[in-house]
């Protein structure tokens, strides 16, 4: 009724929901039927819930909303069911105990459901619902207990344990511990009738409707409820009190008689099995009797089982076996224990369990305690079998793979061996028989298999034998215990045939010299657990399993024990290896006896027979038993062989016979030669010396150190010397003293040689040297060094000389392996011993280290891997230095030291990028572990940083070490006013040196490193300040440093490299903010602004300007100069911090400037400072001082006074070159206020002032044009810039004027300035960048004026094309030229074109706006020319464009190739802004831009011959395939905001090709290779077309994709708008356009005919062919019809051209049929297409008349000279 797909009633709008319609049932009371219930709040029965209000009177008190939910809850869908359980608790936990009280008659029925829910998060939910109820209604649900119990502890036992948890827990909550079992007893009838009725009478299908449950969920359900119930039952049985437990025997009874209850033991599902198994042990253990009266079900329901190994069944199997074995004494009556339970055990037992082991093997022992003779009858053979097979599980697969199962066989085996000897210590035959073949058949062999089993060996089997023999010793006294004298006899020949047959067991593998290593490891484990079993037991701690049957160890009450009546006391564990008993160890005199026999056999074959093996297993015996007797043993032998008298003379000077031993053995074997592995011989010499005083020790382990031994050996000694604290105390002497320490010094020289051979930089043959002296370096104990402190200083400086030298070799690539070598000692050694810096030569070793790594691997050639070592070392080493509390930094430490040295490089190494980045990166790794080290008020950062930073001196002397040129920038800006004296060219050429500035390099270190270091506390900020002086000095040089790189920028490579390392360092702006104050940087600014002006001028204004001060914080500015007279008398350098200010003073202070200026200038001949007033005022007027006409007038009037008294001051006709700085100034700023005047007052000027003006302008441009060659000089450059800056401003004033300002200017300027100026400013300008560009050849040279050129470009741009046709330059032509153009044009073109490619972006821009502006004048000239020729004179006319620019076109087009060989179409190439490539680049779009122009230009008969030679030279179509690798992918126009609706491109947005133009330059390309395919496609559409259409499948996929998306709905929108606004009308035709549609509509008439032809644009257009369909036509003939609209679809596919234009030529082609003209047979057209030419070529014979053209295809295509038409000879 809910399905998704169904069809719905109409109207219903929403989908159905039996949720919904509960809850309308509950909302709408009356509305619907009452529905009847059962039951009531009286019975315990459950009860249905009532449908809606008002039923009875108990419905009234459940809540509406619990009845939504309550219904929710007998839903089929589980997701419901959940989210219902969900929200109840939810409403329990909220709602009132009142409201929740009302659900309890109803909660019984449904819990009693849900609570077996077959999904296991609903059960989980049900039983966290239910403790909310519960703790909400507390006692009110007693009378509810009976009817909740049974499914309530059923609950409780579900097999998915998050539900059983919840449901214990509510169970919990709603009873404390003490009132469960009173609650049980309460309900125990009705429990026991649920768990009853579902364990005898439910079934799948019952518990389950089948129609509506799968067959799956009804069996995993109804196997799910058995196993609950099954230990429902059992938990009942455990909580119930004893007295109900008998109570509840006949009511069980009913329970385990019927024979499907015993069925369960053999289900096919094991947690049925393993519960029912559970249930069987907590019956035998509270109800005995009960079981007792279904023995003969019981007994072989379980003890026929055992062969069940399930995980889940075998644990509570053999927990029922253990309880039917003790419970039922009768049981093995009821089963037959040869036939039917032994054999299974005995395959249980060979299989090792299969894979249980460790569930299994601990209830082993238990169980043999139980079993009664009748069973174990006889007992060898019992014995013998049980044992075999339990020893034979250690073969099986799992206890060969699992340590955990072999432990576990082990230890049941030796427990059981151990109880099984216990009990037969009788003096009978037949014991005695069985305790032999119990040590010799079982035991021993078990030892025997461990031998070679490393398994076992690691396991506890050693342990618990040792434990046992020990337990025997007890029995007989050895360990001080009372002796029980029945059984010590019997003891004392089980220990002594133990340790014969052991000794017989050991000399098969030790008697042998090819006998496996493993083995004899084997037997040295064996003794040293027997000798030092307290340490196997510390690693061996696990825990064994607890069982009911132990035996003691001191009395003799094992069979007591063992043979006891069953009852259950708490007892420990049979064996825990972690007891205090096993600390006890084997006290037998046979078991050092052993050991004697053993070492003997040992030495034997070490020393005779040379076995390695042999030798090793005597070192671990001695490590074990290191005793007088058994060194006494190993040097009988050698005694025997000696004569009495060398004997005696020995033993008197050598008594001990472990000096002994060690010396004549041990030494012997130490020094010969070859031998490998020497660490067992190590362990030896420590044996032996654990029998020597402490001065035979020193005496013997100096003579070990003289005896020139391996350096390996001397490493073992130390390290064994060290390895515990008894060693070290007894060798301290030995490690302190002269003879160690002297052969360790001698190790280190050796080790250290780097000689003139340089062969010693190879390490020594020894691997352990090195390590050898890494050790005594880094090894402390209690603060003091392994080896004496004199030898330990003589090391370090032995160390620290190598790496000195390492430092100044040309090639360290022979010395890496040493000084690797010496880096893992330091390392080491810094890391290792505290305080180690506290001597002198460790601090030099860690200078060096740092040293190293703070130059560049150029210089060091060390490598990548060996640097990162040497800075772990420097890092370990610093941090051994900070966490020295006393360290102070002094002359002679690391601190004073680096600091000196990073400075000294500073000053005297040239540093390029990559050293100064190894240097800071140094210097800041050691300033943050300062840093991160140090404590808050530790003054070592600060003293550090103090001797890092320059003094004021210093600073001033590498700030005038900066190269000059960086005043060229903002001297040609008009942003710094400055004079400096630098006459010579070779000042101004930038050096291309790799080489930093000194200046740069300091405040990049110190930046870096002032902004690594933590802010000190503002006490002792103000307690130092030094530090605070400093650090404010070093903010405003970074600031000048970066200023001096903002006006060097793109001059060279390496300061555009530094700019990016302070980027990446977070420099590019300065010290942060919160190191130094903003108004202390100001100040400081501005201080040293006013005494040295220049860079510091342009530093304070950046600063202002970056930190927005001139509108947040003036009154601070104002505070700097306090008043404008303070600036007064103008220097240099306060005019350029005056120039800065200016901007931000008031207009009262601005005023005052204007003031006092103007007097100096109106008393220029008093005050000689005219130049500094003259700018002071200028800088006023540029920021709006308000200055009145009559002060101008003034001005303007005192300057014509210089005219004449000072005219050197003007420089007219004067040879630059040898005028000063100061002079060109002058005339600049005279050049700037007239430029002012003239813009800003003109109506102050009368008509002498502008004579003056305009005559000094032009008087300027003719010196400008007679010193190009002095355009080297800045300020010459300068000058010409602020000459074409005021030709420029007058062209715009005089272009465009300001309404009314003509009328106040003299009438006759006008005039003069269109007639006179303009030509002779034009004649000066036009030659000057063809003069600067032969004068200074290279545009890559520092000295190129392209600051000039850029100016002049800008002036050039306002050129009169009248000008540029008449113009003067000297005449410029090339042979075999042709040409229709006049001379003059011919030269502007031959003089212009060449300069398109000239790297030299503003000169390329402005001879692109020159020739942009003749170019439409030109195609005229080719007019006039072809007039004169006949038509038929060439079949296919062809015209060329200009030749200059289509031999520039071809010169760059070669180029374009060869920079976009690579690239393919589709793809984007990326090209480098202002580089070689761009310039070429720009230059071919220019030229095919003019190209473009120049063809729009032309007329339709002229486009044609055009296109043709464009076709034949394929120019156009290497320009399309260069254009699609120069058009981005994506060409969405820059700097759209996300509001904009319509994104802008490329195509949308008009191309500003601006001369003076700084920002976007990296746009330009792209969107000039944009705007040239735009106009080709709107200019050439056919040539586009014909191109598109010849290219290969994947370059036409790319065209059209990228036109479609961006150019054709852009060109489409303008044909269809150029339609709507032209103005060209039609005799007979009218057009119209639908733009949505993309139609154009053209409508012809003529007398009675009338056609309508419909033009519709593809849209790929103009890729894509156009589509002419017809419209109305009335009276015309279908032939004909069709003739015209293949004519019109012909004209606009292959005409290039407009719509417009496709039309006139089809409307003049049907006139003309009109007309009476008849068309060409051949093209069917009366015009050509092409060439426009009507039919004149007629045939002899039938007098048809064709097109020159359409007859010369014909005649060429069928090789054939007859008429078309009647196929006579053509003549």
């Amino acid at each position: 009724m809910g399905g998704k797909n169904k069809q719905r009633t109409k109207g219903n709008v929403r989908p159905s929901s039996s949720g919904r319609a509960a809850e309308l049932l509950a909302r709408e009371s009356g509305s619907v039927p009452v529905f009847v219930g059962f039951g009531s709040s009286v019975t315990s029965e459950p009860g249905y819930v009532p449908a809606v209000h008002g039923a009875d009177e108990v419905d009234s008190l459940v809540d509406a909303d619990f009845r939504l939910v309550l219904r929710k809850l007998s839903k089929r869908d589980a997701v419901t069911r959940l989210k219902a359980v969900q929200e109840f608790g939810s409403m329990c936990q909220e709602r009132e105990a009142e409201v929740v009280k009302g659900v309890l008659p109803y909660w019984p029925r449904i819990y009693c459901k849900i609570s077996v829910d077959h999904d296991r998060r609903v059960r989980e939910a049900t039983q966290q619902a239910f403790e909310q109820l519960v703790l909400k209604v507390r006692r009110n649900l007693a009378p509810f207990l009976k009817s909740l119990m049974g499914h309530w502890l059923l609950a409780q036992c579900d097999t998915y344990t998050p539900a059983a948890s919840a449901a214990s827990q509510a169970f919990h909550a709603a009873f404390p511990p003490s009132k469960q079992p009173e609650a049980l007893s309460f309900c125990k009838d009705e429990i026991l009738n649920v768990l009853q009725h579902t364990l005898l009478k439910e079934t799948a299908d019952t518990l389950s409707d089948p129609q509506s449950v799968a067959e799956e969920e009804r069996e995993a359900k109804y196997l799910r409820v058995v196993t609950s119930s099954l230990l429902g039952v059992k938990r009942l049985l455990f909580l119930l009190p004893q007295t109900d437990r008998k109570g509840l025997e006949a009511r069980l009874t009913h329970l385990i008689t019927p024979a499907n209850f015993w069925k369960y033991g053999k289900h096919k599902t094991p947690q049925v099995r393993g519960a029912f198994f559970e249930l069987v042990s907590a019956l035998c253990e509270y109800t005995p009797v009960l079981v007792q009266t279904e023995a003969a079900r019981a007994c072989p329901a379980v003890l026929l089982s055992i062969d069940d190994t399930d995980p889940l069944v075998l644990p509570p199997l053999w927990e029922a076996v253990l309880h039917i074995v003790s419970t039922l004494p009768d049981c093995w009556t009821h089963v037959n224990a040869k036939k039917g339970f032994l054999p299974k055990l005995w395959v249980l037992l060979k299989e090792g369990g299969k894979g249980m082991a460790t569930a299994l093997h601990p209830n082993l022992m238990p169980f043999i305690s139980k079993l009664p003779p009748g069973v174990t009858e006889p007992e060898l053979d019992f014995n013998s079998t049980f044992f075999t097979s339990l020893i034979q599980g250690l073969s099986s697969e799992r206890a060969m793979a699992s340590p955990s199962e072999s432990a576990a066989v082990v230890t049941a085996a030796v427990e059981c061996l151990r109880y099984s000897i216990l009990h037969v210590t009788g003096e009978e035959e037949e014991q005695r028989h069985l305790r032999a073949m119990l040590i010799s058949h079982q035991l021993l062999p078990l030892l025997d298999r461990a031998l070679g089993s490393p398994l076992l060996q690691n396991g506890p089997l050693f342990l618990l034998v040792t434990e046992m023999l020990v337990s025997w010793e007890k029995r007989i006294g050895l360990h001080g215990e009372a002796r029980s004298d029945e059984s010590e006899d019997v003891f004392s020949r089980l220990l002594m045939s133990f340790w014969e047959e052991l000794s017989l067991l050991f000399l098969r593998y030790t008697d042998n010299e090819e006998t496996d290593p493993k083995a004899l490891e084997g037997v040295a484990t064996l003794f040293r657990v027997m000798r030092y079993p307290e340490s196997v037991a510390r690693k061996q701690g696990h825990k064994k399993k607890s069982v009911k049957i132990c035996y003691s160890e001191l009395d003799g009450q094992e069979k007591k024990g063992a043979e006891g009546d069953g009852d259950e006391k708490p007892v420990l564990p049979v064996s825990d290896p972690g007891h205090e008993r096993a600390a006890v160890f084997v006290k037998s005199w046979e078991l050092e006896e052993v050991v004697c026999q053993q070492a003997q056999i040992c030495l034997f074959y070490g020393h005779d027979k040379k076995s390695e093996r042999h030798l090793t297993l005597l070192s671990l015996l001695l490590q074990s038993f290191h005793t007088p007797r058994v060194f006494t043993m190993l040097m009988k032998p050698y005694d025997e062989t000696q004569e009495e008298d060398e004997r005696k003379e020995e033993a008197d000077n050598l008594k001990n016979p472990a000096v002994r031993f060690l010396l004549e053995r041990v030494l012997v074997w130490l020094a010969e030669e070859g031998r490998s592995d020497t660490g067992h011989l190590v362990e030896m010499v420590f044996s032996s010396l654990h029998c020597c005083s402490r001065q035979e020790t020193i005496r013997i382990l100096n003579h070990i150190t003289t005896m020139d031994l391996q350096w390996g050996i001397i490493l073992q000694i130390i390290q064994r010397a060290c390895a515990d604290s008894d060693s070290r105390q007894n060798c301290s002497d030995w490690l302190k003293g002269s003879v160690l320490g002297e052969r360790l010094l001698g190790l280190a020289e050796e080790l250290c040689k780097v000689g003139g051979s340089r062969s010693g930089s190879v390490p020594p043959k020894s691997p352990h040297s090195w390590p050898l002296i890494s050790l005594v370096l880094s090894q402390y104990h209690n603060n003091e060094p392994l080896i004496g402190e004199v030898y330990l200083e003589k090391i370090l400086e032995k160390l620290h000389a190598t790496l000195s030298e390492t430092k100044g070799l040309s090639d360290a690539g022979n010395v890496e392996p040493l000084v690797s070598f010496i880096c893992d000692v330091a390392a080491t050694f810094f890391s290792s011993v505290q305080d180690c810096l506290l001597l002198a030569s460790a601090e030099e070793l860690l200078l060096t280290v740092f040293q190293l790594t703070a130059q560049d691997q150029l210089h060091t050639h060390l490598s990548d891997s060996l640097l990162g070592k040497l800075r772990k070392v420097c890092v370990a080493g610093v941090l051994a230095l900070v966490q020295h509390t006393g360290y102070e930094v002094r002359e002679d430490g690391f601190l004073y030291s680096a600091a000196l040295w990073i400075k000294n490089q500073l000053f005297t190494a040239s540093l390029d990028v990559k050293s100064l980045q190894v240097l800071v990166l140094a210097a800041q790794s050691l300033v943050e572990t300062l840093n991160s080290n140090c404590r808050q008020d530790s003054p070592l950062l600060v003293q550090f940083l103090f001797l890092l930073t320059p003094s004021q001196a210093e600073w001033t002397k590498i700030r005038q070490m900066l190269p000059p040129q960086w005043v060229k920038r903002p001297l040609l800006s008009g942003r710094l006013r400055v004079v400096c004296d630098y006459p010579c060219m070779d000042v101004w050429k930038c050096n291309a040196s790799t080489r930093l500035p000194t200046h740069l390099c300091a405040c990049a270190l110190l930046g870096r490193l002032v902004g690594t270091a933590v802010v000190l506390p503002k006490d002792q900020q103000e307690a130092d300040s030094s530090y605070l002086t400093n650090l404010k000095h070093t903010a405003v040089e970074l600031l000048y440093a970066i200023q001096w790189c903002e006006e060097m920028a793109c001059t060279s490579p390496v300061v555009t490299a530094y700019c990016s390392l302070l980027t990446d360092w977070e420099l590019s702006k300065g010290l942060a903010h919160s190191l130094v104050p903003v108004k202390d940087l100001l100040e400081t600014l501005y201080t040293r602004s006013m005494e040295d002006g220049g860079l510091w001028s342009l530093t304070l204004d950046n600063f202002i300007r970056t930190n927005n001060l001139a509108v947040t914080d003036k009154a601070t500015i104002r505070k700097l100069y306090k008043s404008s007279e303070s600036l007064f008398p103008v220097s240099q350098s306060r005019l350029s911090t005056l120039q800065v200010l200016c901007p931000t003073m008031t207009k009262e202070d601005r005023e005052t400037l204007t003031a006092l200026a103007i007097a100096g200038i109106i008393n220029w001949q008093e005050d000689d400072s005219v130049y500094g007033c003259l700018a002071v005022l200028l800088c006023c007027l540029e920021v709006d001082t308000p200055v009145q006409d009559e002060v101008l007038h003034t001005t303007l009037v005192a300057m014509m006074e210089w005219r004449n008294s000072k005219e050197d001051w003007f420089l007219f006709s004067s040879d630059l070159s040898k005028a000063s700085a100061a002079q060109l100034v002058l005339t600049v700023e005279m050049l700037r206020f007239l430029s002012w005047l003239g813009t800003h007052s003109p109506t102050v000027l009368g008509g002498s002032h502008w004579d003056f003006l305009l005559c000094s302008m032009l008087a300027w441009l003719e010196t400008a044009s007679e010193n190009v060659s002095s355009l080297w000089n800045p300020w010459v450059q300068l000058f010409v810039c602020e000459e074409a800056a005021l030709i420029v401003k007058l062209n715009q004033f005089f272009t465009s004027p300001d309404p009314g300002v003509l009328d106040k200017l003299p009438p006759e300027l006008t005039t003069e300035w269109t007639d006179f100026f303009v030509e002779g400013i034009y004649s000066l300008l036009l030659p000057l960048p063809v003069k600067i560009t032969e004068a200074f050849t290279e545009p890559d040279d520092p000295l190129f004026p392209l600051a000039v050129l850029q100016s002049v470009g800008v002036a050039l741009t306002y050129a009169p094309v009248q000008q540029l046709k008449q113009n003067s330059l000297p005449a410029r032509f090339v042979v075999d030229q042709k040409t229709s153009l006049p001379e003059n044009l011919q030269t502007l073109l031959n003089t212009l074109c060449p300069l398109l490619l000239f790297k030299a972006r503003p000169l390329q821009i402005a001879i692109y706006h020159l020739l942009d502006k003749i170019m439409p004048h030109l195609p005229e000239c080719d007019g006039e020319g072809d007039n004169s020729k006949s038509e038929d004179d060439a079949e296919e006319p062809c015209l060329s464009p200009p030749a200059p620019l289509m031999s520039v076109l071809s010169a760059s087009e070669e180029l374009c190739e060869s920079i976009l060989a690579s690239v393919q179409v589709g793809e984007f190439a990326v090209v480098q802004p202002l580089s070689t490539e761009y310039s070429c680049i720009l230059g071919y779009l220019l030229a095919w831009k003019l190209l473009l122009t120049f063809f729009k230009s032309s007329p339709s008969h002229l486009r044609v011959q055009y296109s043709l030679h464009l076709k034949r030279s394929r120019s156009l179509h290497k320009l399309l395939l260069h254009l699609f690798k120069l058009m981005p992918e994506n060409p969405v126009y820059p700097g759209q905001g996300q509001e904009t609706k319509e994104t802008k491109t490329f195509f949308t947005e008009s191309l500003c090709l601006a001369v003076d133009k700084s920002e976007g330059v990296q746009w330009e390309l792209l969107h000039l290779a944009c705007s040239v395919y735009y106009s080709a496609v709107q200019d050439v559409p056919a040539m586009v077309r014909l191109w598109w259409n010849s290219q290969e499948k994947r370059v036409c996929a790319a065209v059209e994709k990228f036109t479609i998306k961006y150019v054709s709905p852009v060109l489409s929108a303008q044909e269809i708008s150029s339609v709507h606004s032209s103005t060209q009308t039609f005799d007979g035709m009218i057009v119209k356009a639908r733009s949505a549609a993309r139609e154009v509509i053209a409508t012809y008439s003529v007398d009675d005919i009338f056609i309508e032809l419909v033009i519709q644009l593809p849209q790929n257009h103009p890729l894509g062919s156009i589509m002419v369909e017809s419209g109305r036509r009335v009276g015309v003939a279908v032939q004909q019809w069709r003739n015209w609209m293949l004519q019109l679809s012909t004209y606009l596919t292959h005409q290039n051209g407009s719509i417009m234009e496709g039309l006139a030529l089809w409307k003049n082609n049907v006139d003309k049929r009109f007309e009476g003209i008849e068309d060409c047979m051949i093209c069917f057209s009366v015009i050509h297409g092409s060439n426009y030419s009507l039919p004149k070529k007629a045939c002899r014979t039938c007098k048809k008349k064709f097109h020159s053209a359409c007859l010369y295809k014909w005649f060429t295509s069928s090789n054939k000279s007859t008429c078309p038409l009647c196929r006579e000879t053509f003549f």
